[in-house]
């Protein structure tokens, strides 16, 4: 192996943190700012073994265990690999793959690295708090989930085209990353004073400084260690894609194609006609003869003739309509140039069925899995990788050159996405963004977040929790004596969820009778408590107890209440047609960035966000969908053995246990875990079945939402539940 000498601020960080846990041992948070081009796994690496090997001035180990967590359910190669060059020993680095049983054994047995996913985080730290005589460092690398497809959030596995109003904001929902996902875990268990955390990323939020950031004499949170944009770039280790951005405007212009004049909701109904507009036909053919024709003549014959591009789409419907439009455009125009898209689960358009994998086609006809997609783009013809909510973080592709967005972009969502075009290569001078979605005003304000140096202003203030909290009051769904009567069940140790519902049944029945606003306004600011309480809970400590009853009660509530189903006038589509449309440029250029600090503001009020709904769905179903999507040809066998899992699953204990106090997020981890170690236990009893989950990705993440569906609707519903079991 070649030795790899680190830069400067590799050297200084990992010098610092080493010195600083040396003196201050655990319990200690560093934020690691680094840019991308920083060598982060390099970085990562360096700081892992020097940490396996630390002593304190009395010549103790400051920690037994160091576990470096990564947002891949397969483990990330490049940093496994790199991590394991530097492995002088064998056996000093354990890889964590499996199940959950793989990692308790290797934190009881003081494994020095162990490198594992994210999805196993909640294992972790209840692992890590079980042996509390153990000292452990938890590395975090910021590898984001958009790449894998995978989502803290519960995809949902058919988007029809009968529910483009909601496509939008369920993509935008998926983008949750790795950041999110460990703060949220990390503020349910409090601060472990034998645990220290590194996390290391290029784009803070505020909760991020917050959580791991170091506080100043000000009251101000800031990076432990801080290697900006403008550095790397400045140093020639990425490029400035903001050196060439056009943007570009849409006109149109819609008729009423219907004698009478009927009335629809206005907010609601701007909506769909704005959604009408971007799908219809001839706006996406003017968008893809720009695209296609702007890459041809311009971007074609740079990086010695092998650039490629990335369409970044606002939906999966969106992609589907634009893989197949650049497809037909292509080969009307007899270009040498084939695409791939790349989005998850299953889009129905019309009365056709589409994934990714049966979009993306080989040369000899045979499809390309959705795990062969990133590498079949590094081949050619593939130049054009349409996208949505995948691959637009954590994806390194040096050859991309020109970048063609039709989604609005903001903040972090924003620099992450468009920073997939910054890796370098000997022939790549420059990039190149066509935007038909944001101004250039919009963009620039998100990467000057994080340009230079950010600090978060102050932190927050744990009285807009009770701010909130009286704001629910007002509602008056509830009173004190509703409060008092669920406390008393959950807290019981006959707290059951029979007995739970019951508590809560006279509040539900006061919020079905309020109007639709009232309840959607309700539902909101329960939220915004749930999230905030969580959140401040693990910066400080939070002694009254009647906030913590009025918490639990919060969160059990939420799940049970109704959501509307009231759906947008699709019916609107109908009475409407596109009389004209055309597309303008705006901007041409560079959008240049000012130096400085950039201050970044706690979280003062509230923000929006309501919980996923189960559906139950019959097994027949399930079989039939799997059977589609798989190409498997599953029996009554397979419908055995799924039942007998699902008997297994309600009797498991420590499922029981998560789901009486878990919200559902944390319940389909544990779901997960639980699953997969009952699978290895019945592996002899139908193995071909084990070996489709153990071997297909997609195909085990269906299985399981669906499983976990049927599971909580049972959890919720009176009776056995396993209603429609038959073929």
């Amino acid at each position: 192996m070649l030795p790899i000498f680190p830069r400067y601020h590799q050297l200084d960080a990992v010098r610092r943190l080493i010195a600083h846990a040396k003196d201050n041992g655990t319990g200690q948070s560093y934020l690691i700012q680094h840019s991308a081009g920083s060598g982060k796994s390099n970085s990562i690496t360096w700081l892992a073994h020097q940490l396996a090997s630390l002593h304190d001035r009395q010549d103790n180990r400051v920690f037994d265990s160091i576990v470096v967590i990564t947002d891949r359910r397969v483990l990330d190669r490049q940093l496994q690999r790199t991590i394991r060059q530097f492995e002088q020993v064998s056996g000093v680095v354990e890889n964590i793959d499996k199940h959950s049983t793989q990692l308790k054994e290797a934190l009881e047995a003081g494994k020095n690295i162990v490198v594992t996913t994210l999805q196993k985080f909640p294992v972790i730290v209840d692992q890590m708090q079980a042996l509390s005589g153990n000292r452990f460092a938890v590395i975090i690398d910021e590898a984001h989930s958009s790449q894998t497809g995978e989502s803290s959030k519960k995809l949902k596995d058919v988007l029809s085209a009968a529910s483009l109003e909601t496509a939008a904001a369920e993509e935008e929902a998926m983008e949750d990353d790795t950041e999110d996902r460990i703060e949220a875990e990390a503020r349910k268990r409090g601060r472990l004073t034998h645990l220290s955390y590194f996390a290391f990323t290029a784009t803070p939020k505020p909760k991020t400084l917050e959580l791991f950031g170091t506080k100043q004499p000000d009251g101000s949170f800031q990076p432990f260690s801080l290697y900006t944009m403008q550095q790397a770039i400045e140093e020639g280790f990425i490029l400035d894609v903001l050196q060439n951005y056009t943007t570009y405007k849409t006109y149109f212009n819609l008729l009423k194609t219907v004698e009478n004049d009927p009335r629809y909701d206005r907010s609601k109904a701007a909506s769909m006609l704005r959604w009408f507009v971007d799908l219809h036909d001839h706006a996406i053919q003017q968008k893809v003869s720009i695209i296609v024709e702007h890459f041809h003549q311009i971007i074609t014959d740079t990086i010695d003739g092998k650039a490629k591009a990335m369409l970044v789409t606002r939906s999966r419907l969106h992609a589907v309509r634009y893989k197949l439009a650049i497809d037909q455009y292509l080969r009307d125009k007899g270009y040498p140039y084939q695409s791939l898209v790349a989005f998850t689960g299953t889009v129905k358009d019309g009365d056709m069925d589409f994934t990714e994998a049966s979009m993306n086609t080989a040369s000899a006809g045979t499809h390309i899995s959705d795990q062969a997609t990133a590498e079949t783009f590094k081949q050619e013809p593939y130049r054009f990788l349409i996208v949505a909510n995948k691959f637009q973080t954590g994806f390194d592709q040096p050859l991309l050159s020109a970048m063609y967005v039709d989604k609005k972009l903001g903040g972090v969502n924003a620099v992450q996405t468009l920073s997939r075009l910054n890796r370098t290569n000997p022939d790549k001078i420059s990039t190149v963004v066509l935007d038909f979605a944001n101004e250039a005003s919009v963009i620039q304000t998100a990467f000057e977040q994080y340009y230079d140096r950010t600090i978060l202003t102050e932190e927050t203030d744990p009285n807009i929790l009770y701010d909130v909290q009286f704001q629910l009051d007002d509602s008056h769904f509830y009173d004190e004596n509703d409060i008092t009567t669920f406390a008393r069940v959950y807290f019981s140790t006959k707290g059951t969820q029979d007995r739970l519902h019951a508590a809560l049944a006279s509040v539900i029945d006061r919020y079905r009778e309020a109007t639709e606003d009232q309840q959607f306004d309700f539902r909101k600011k329960l939220g915004d408590f749930i999230r905030l309480y969580a959140f401040i809970s693990q910066l400080l400590p939070l002694p009254d107890a009647d906030l913590e009853k009025f918490y639990e009660f919060a969160r059990h509530l939420i799940r049970k209440l109704p959501v509307s189903s009231q759906r947008l006038p699709l019916d609107v589509q109908q009475n409407i047609e596109l009389e004209s449309y055309r597309i303008q440029q705006t901007h041409s250029g560079k959008i240049k960035l000012e130096r400085g600090v950039r201050e970044l503001s706690p979280i003062t009020a509230v923000g929006t966000g309501s919980p996923f709904v189960e559906q139950l769905e019959a097994l027949s179903q399930i079989i039939q969908e799997i059977n589609q999507r798989f190409g498997t040809n599953f029996s009554d066998d397979e419908r055995v053995f799924i039942e007998r899992l699902e008997l297994k699953l309600d009797e498991s204990k420590p499922l029981q246990a998560s789901t009486r106090v878990n919200s559902p997020e944390n319940i389909r981890l544990t779901f997960n875990n639980i699953t997969s170690d009952l699978m290895q236990e019945m592996i002899e009893t139908n193995f071909n079945f084990y070996r489709q989950f153990n071997d297909d990705q997609d195909f085990a993440e269906l299985l399981m939402s669906f499983l976990f569906r049927r599971y909580m609707d049972r959890r919720n519903s009176p009776g056995d539940g396993r209603a429609g079991m038959g073929g």
